[in-house]
């Protein structure tokens, strides 16, 4: 009994080591991102994109945008450049405004020029991802 109690002690602690060693830390990816914008563009917020080690498939933000403005949303993930990452912009509507991957590239930011005030979706998604993981910052343009 007590062997089995033992084993069982060790295969908790490896478990948790694992979980550990797997944690997403997106501030750093954030800290990349930010610096990252074009020239022009004024930073608004960063955004953190946790996929919680591929257990979220999706990671969404709102942000009320102002028409006659321009943003650019940006992505930076831990694996180099924005590796594993997806950002789609969709309207109060739901409707797909702007993605990163574009005819099967990504890219590592979109542009958008906002022609309706109001609130927008911002999504992160994971293609072919490692860590789930990663940073982004918004920026504006006017």
């Amino acid at each position: 009994m007590k062997i089995l109690k033992y084993i069982l002690i060790i295969v908790a602690l490896v478990l948790v080591q694992k979980e550990a060693n797997a944690q997403c830390v997106p501030t750093e990816s954030v800290k990349v991102c930010i610096p990252k914008l074009a020239s022009g563009f004024h930073f608004l917020k960063s955004y953190e994109i946790n996929g919680r080690g591929g257990r979220l498939d999706k990671v969404e933000y709102s942000y009320p945008f102002a028409k006659g403005t321009m943003y650019m949303v940006n992505l930076c993930s831990p694996e180099g450049g924005n590796k594993g990452l997806v950002v789609t912009l969709y309207d109060a509507t739901r409707k797909q405004l702007a993605t990163s991957v574009v005819n099967g590239q990504q890219l590592q930011a979109i542009v958008f020029n906002c022609q309706s005030t109001g609130i927008y979706y911002i999504t992160y998604t994971f293609d072919n991802s490692t860590s789930y993981c990663g940073g982004s910052a918004l920026g504006f343009k006017r």
